[in-house]
């Protein structure tokens, strides 16, 4: 769509589904929550994983959404020709106001469907972390929320790579 001009390169949408679904719009606490999270995580990740944010994660067979943060094995020369897929990815983080009745429906789904072992919602409406992780039969267990006294542990392969206060990552009310 991109190629024969019906879409820009930098129009808001992704894929969710197989459906072309536009994304909600980002706000300031938006992007201060996920630059916080990002730069935490970027800190503690251990050699042969990096951060993405609002880049395509290609889940089969017709899935392509755009997380707030992903992070994914190797570097970015790993995907010049193709974006990660589940196998790549760690971790996917959302940052929930308007679109958390969709990070916490559809899209929770698709990632347990997929296998990503752990996805964080941060949700910026009830001020608290909605960690999910360890899908089975395409789905994951109810969530652990976590709210402003807590820490979230950063796990990477089975190992714990540090941890995140989560009144660190929400901006203030």
């Amino acid at each position: 769509m991109v190629e024969s001009g019906l879409l820009g390169e930098d129009d808001p949408i992704e894929f969710l589904n197989g459906v072309m679904v536009w994304k909600m719009p980002k706000n300031p606490k938006l992007f201060t929550a996920s630059r916080r999270c990002a730069c935490m995580i970027e800190r503690l990740l251990p050699p042969g994983w990096h951060v993405r944010m609002e880049e395509p994660v290609r889940i089969p067979d017709y899935d392509e959404p755009e997380p707030d943060i992903a992070v994914v094995r190797g570097d970015d020369n790993l995907y010049e020709n193709r974006h990660p897929g589940p196998g790549d990815v760690a971790l996917i983080i959302e940052v929930a106001e308007s679109s958390l009745l969709r990070d916490r429906g559809e899209k929770r789904e698709i990632y347990a469907r997929a296998g990503i072992p752990a996805y964080w919602i941060i949700n910026l409406v009830d001020r608290q972390l909605e960690t999910h992780s360890s899908p089975a039969e395409a789905a994951y267990p109810p969530p652990t929320v976590l709210g402003l006294a807590d820490s979230v542990e950063l796990i990477i392969e089975g190992h714990v790579a540090g941890r995140i206060a989560v009144a660190d990552v929400l901006p203030k009310p």
